[in-house]
């Protein structure tokens, strides 16, 4: 797939209305919805415009605040899916979920439901989302989607406050037949950019064994595992099973660049679902676009740089012309270690938290502790460089 032409997922911002009020929101939701919402009519255009892109027609993600503060949810959903697109949604956890909501979603034809559990008991989970109950909700939720055939996956937040309680969530999430485990890094946006919500970030280093517990948790676990904005955990994936496999992470970079190795081979826990993982290689901005409440399109949701509006202008225009979009996929241009990185290309590190941490989104990936080869033999960096390094929380 060439991620310069089209992408391979949407991901929309229906609306930034929530009843939660999670310490770390990236959009920073409050429950009142906004006038500047796209219309129903301008989500019809919009499903016209991913389409646009042609087949097979990239994954279509409703997110929010909570899209189910529309109440026209429901007739976005059957619209996509009557126009051949896949369609995800990620709601909250509130009362506006209920087991007749549950039921529409389905008989409308989402294809998979997303919710978040960012604790192994209501302490935890309800402490960091903001409203009693919402653990239990959850729960309730991913039981409804079971009994109406409703694929579902969980989202969690991976910060130091539960870190020690993954075993445990993972234990937990084992028993609801999921399909997918999402684990999200923090990105210093939003709620999240406060200086009490930094700290509870992890740094390179924690990032690093993370990724090696998640790939353990891959062999065995009954869902597939992966990250959000951890792009290096491809780098370890790969180091991984060359060991396994008694060959050279070389040949496997090799065979993943000529994708000649679908993401899947790559992980043992591999299934066949209406929904697939995205590609090696994509990366925000790159096989990647995030449509706002209001219609700015931005390389992802935790990007805050806009390539246009789709009020104004083409999605595909956007996505393939602007200048965001452009220099995002340029990895000739990328600098520090990810500039020179071996496995650059189908990582890329992640360009939301070099942004949040720089300002810079073409600068080195922050928590990536790993040396490539080619960092390692200069034999001198410039003095920006290394002071620019030495602000990274490795």
């Amino acid at each position: 797939m060439n991620f310069n032409q089209r992408p391979f997922t949407v991901v929309w911002e229906t609306t930034r209305a929530c009843d939660l009020a999670c310490v770390h929101c990236r959009a920073e939701a409050n429950p009142q919805r906004s006038i500047d919402e796209l219309t129903f009519e301008e989500a019809q255009a919009l499903v016209e415009s991913v389409k646009a892109f042609g087949a097979p027609y990239p994954l279509f993600i409703l997110t929010g605040g909570d899209p189910a503060k529309r109440p026209d949810i429901f007739d976005i959903i059957a619209y996509a899916r009557a126009e051949g697109l896949r369609v995800a949604m990620t709601p909250s956890a509130t009362p506006l979920i209920t087991r007749a909501a549950i039921q529409r979603f389905a008989q409308s034809g989402l294809a998979r439901l997303a919710v978040s559990l960012d604790g192994k008991d209501s302490a935890s989970h309800d402490g960091f989302r903001g409203v009693p109950g919402s653990f239990n909700h959850t729960r309730r939720i991913l039981e409804w989607c079971a009994e109406f055939g409703l694929e579902t996956q969980i989202h969690t937040t991976v910060t130091r406050h539960v870190l020690d309680d993954l075993a445990a969530i993972a234990d937990l999430i084992a028993g609801h037949a999921i399909k997918l485990w999402a684990l999200f890094l923090l990105i210093a946006i939003g709620r999240a950019a406060r200086p009490e919500i930094r700290r509870l970030n992890l740094n390179g280093h924690q990032f690093e064994a993370l990724f090696h517990w998640m790939y353990e948790l891959s062999q065995s676990a009954p869902f597939d595992v992966t990250p959000r904005e951890g792009y290096h955990y491809r780098r370890v994936l790969l180091q991984r099973r060359a060991a396994e496999l008694g060959t050279s992470v070389e040949d496997l970079l090799g065979k993943a660049e000529t994708n000649r190795w679908a993401p899947t081979d790559l992980a043992a826990s591999a299934r066949a679902t209406r929904i697939v993982r995205a590609p090696l290689g994509v990366n925000d901005g790159k096989g990647i676009l995030f449509v706002s409440h209001r219609g700015d399109v931005q390389p992802s949701g935790f990007l805050n740089l806009v390539g246009g509006n789709i009020r104004s202008q083409t999605l595909a225009d956007i996505y393939r012309r602007s200048n965001v979009f452009v220099q995002l996929r340029d990895y000739t241009a990328l600098k520090g270690k990810c500039g020179v990185c071996e496995f650059n290309s189908i990582c890329g590190g992640s360009r939301a938290r070099a942004f949040a941490v720089s300002g810079d989104p073409m600068r080195s990936d922050p928590y990536c502790i790993y040396q490539p080869v080619a960092w390692k033999n200069r034999r001198s960096r410039t003095q920006t460089e290394a002071k620019l390094d030495h602000r990274y929380p490795q």
